[in-house]
C-alpha cells in the first residue's frame, strides 16, 4: 500500500509510554489531521516517523517499504516541525532552497520553486534576511516552505501555523489543501486547533493519553464523537453535556429535562433505563416558545454568532449559540426548543457514546 501505514508502534520514556501500540494509515494523497491536547504525544509520532526517535516497538511502512531503523535522510519525506531548526548560517532563501540544492536542480528551477511557495507564504520579502532576523511566525512559514519546495510524497507538518498571525492562519486553512491536493502528497498534519483539524483534514485522528482514541472524517468525528472528552475538545463554545436517563413512552425513546420530553433518535432501546449524559451542541438549540424553560444569565455577541449562557430551574447551565442578527431574548426568562435527533447519547460511568442500533447497522453493512 502507497501512503503511511503504523502499526503497533510504542514509545516510552523511562516508565512512561508516550504512544502505546498506536496503529494508523494514511492513504496515498490524502491528508491526516493528527489532533489532540498538548502532551498528548502528536510531536513524538512524527518524530518516530521522521526517523529523529527510535520507537521501543511496531512498523512504519512508507509507499510500501518499512523504514523501521532507517535514518532520516533515506526516507524521503519533507517535515516542518515546531522548533524550525533551520541553518544558521544560511538566509531564509538558501534554507528554502536547500533540499533542491541537494537534489541539483537548476538555477531557474530553483528560482520559479522558491518564488512561487515564499509568495503563497507571504514571506518573499525576507529571503535575504537571516534567521535570527525572523520573527516566529516566518520562522515557522520558513520551515514550511522548506518542507514544501522539494514536493515530496509524505509530509509530516507539527502544527506549522502555531505562531502565524490569525489573518494569515485562516488565510492558510484555505490555501493548504489546495496545495496539498495539488501536488498528490501524503500528509500527517499535526494540530491543537479543531477547526484546522476539520478544515485540512480528510480523516482526523484524535491521540490522547499515548492512545488513538478516535478515527474518522471531520463529520463523523464532530457529529458521533467517540466520548465525552473528544466532544468537549470540538467545538466552540464546548457541547452542552447534561445527566440523563433515557425512558420509552408510546412514541419511542425520550429524556426528560425540565420536565420536558425530548424525543431521541430510534435505536436507543439499549439506553433505556441507563445513566447516561446527553451531548446537545449549542448550535442545535434555539429559542421557542415552547420548550425547555431557562433564564437568561449572561449573552456574549462574537463576530459571526451570539452565544447565550442559561440556566434551567434546576441550576443547570445550557449554552445557545445563533448566528449574529438573529432575534432572541437576551434577559429574563425564556424556553428552548432542542431537536432530540441531532443530540448524542454516553454513558455516564465511562464517557464512551452509546451507539444506537441504526449506526451499528450502517457499520455492519
Amino acid at each position: 500500500m502507497s501512503g503511511i501505514q503504523i502499526k503497533s508502534l510504542t514509545k516510552t520514556y523511562k516508565s512512561d509510554a508516550v504512544l502505546d501500540d498506536i496503529s494508523l494509515e494514511v492513504p496515498e494523497g490524502k491528508t491526516l489531521a493528527l489532533f489532540g491536547p498538548s502532551g498528548a504525544g502528536k510531536t513524538v509520532l512524527l518524530r518516530c516517523i521522521a526517523g529523529a526517535v527510535e520507537p521501543e516497538a511496531g512498523q512504519i511502512i512508507l509507499n510500501g517499504m518499512d523504514v523501521s531503523g532507517l535514518p532520516p535522510e533515506e526516507r524521503n519525506l519533507g517535515m516542518a516541525f515546531q522548533n524550525f531548526a533551520l541553518f544558521p548560517h544560511m538566509s531564509a532563501e538558501e534554507n528554502i532552497a536547500s533540499p533542491l540544492k541537494a537534489r541539483k536542480s537548476t538555477r531557474d528551477q530553483i528560482s520559479t520553486a522558491v518564488r512561487r511557495v515564499t509568495e503563497l507564504l507571504k514571506i518573499d520579502h525576507v529571503l535575504g534576511h537571516a534567521p535570527k532576523e525572523l520573527s516566529n511566525g516566518q520562522k515557522q512559514r520558513t520551515a514550511l516552505a522548506r518542507a514544501l519546495i522539494a514536493e515530496p510524497d509524505i509530509l509530516l507538518l507539527d502544527d506549522p501555523l502555531r505562531n502565524v498571525d490569525a489573518k494569515l492562519r485562516f488565510e492558510m486553512r484555505l490555501e493548504l489543501p489546495r496545495l496539498l491536493s495539488g501536488r498528490g502528497a501524503t500528509v500527517i498534519y499535526v494540530t491543537q486547533d479543531y477547526k484546522e483539524a476539520m478544515a485540512l483534514g480528510d480523516t482526523i485522528a484524535v491521540l490522547d493519553g499515548g492512545h488513538i482514541t478516535q478515527i474518522g472524517s471531520p463529520e463523523d468525528v464532530y457529529l458521533r464523537p467517540a466520548n465525552t472528552a473528544i466532544a468537549s475538545l470540538f467545538g466552540d463554545p464546548v457541547i452542552n453535556l447534561l445527566d440523563v436517563v433515557p425512558e420509552r413512552d408510546e412514541s419511542g425513546i425520550f429524556v426528560m429535562l425540565s420536565d420536558q420530553k425530548v424525543h431521541l433518535n430510534s435505536g436507543y432501546d439499549a439506553a433505556v433505563g441507563r445513566e447516561a449524559i446527553i451531548g446537545l451542541r449549542p448550535e442545535s438549540l434555539r429559542f421557542a416558545n415552547e420548550g425547555i424553560p431557562v433564564e437568561i444569565e449572561a449573552e456574549t455577541p462574537f463576530n459571526e454568532k451570539i452565544v447565550t449562557l442559561t440556566q434551567t430551574k434546576r441550576g443547570r447551565e445550557i449554552i445557545v449559540s445563533r448566528p449574529a442578527g438573529t432575534d432572541a431574548p437576551s434577559t429574563g426568562t425564556a424556553c428552548i426548543a432542542v431537536e432530540g435527533t441531532s443530540a448524542v447519547l454516553f454513558d455516564r460511568k465511562n464517557g464512551e457514546r452509546i451507539v444506537p442500533a441504526s449506526d451499528e447497522k450502517e457499520q455492519a453493512a
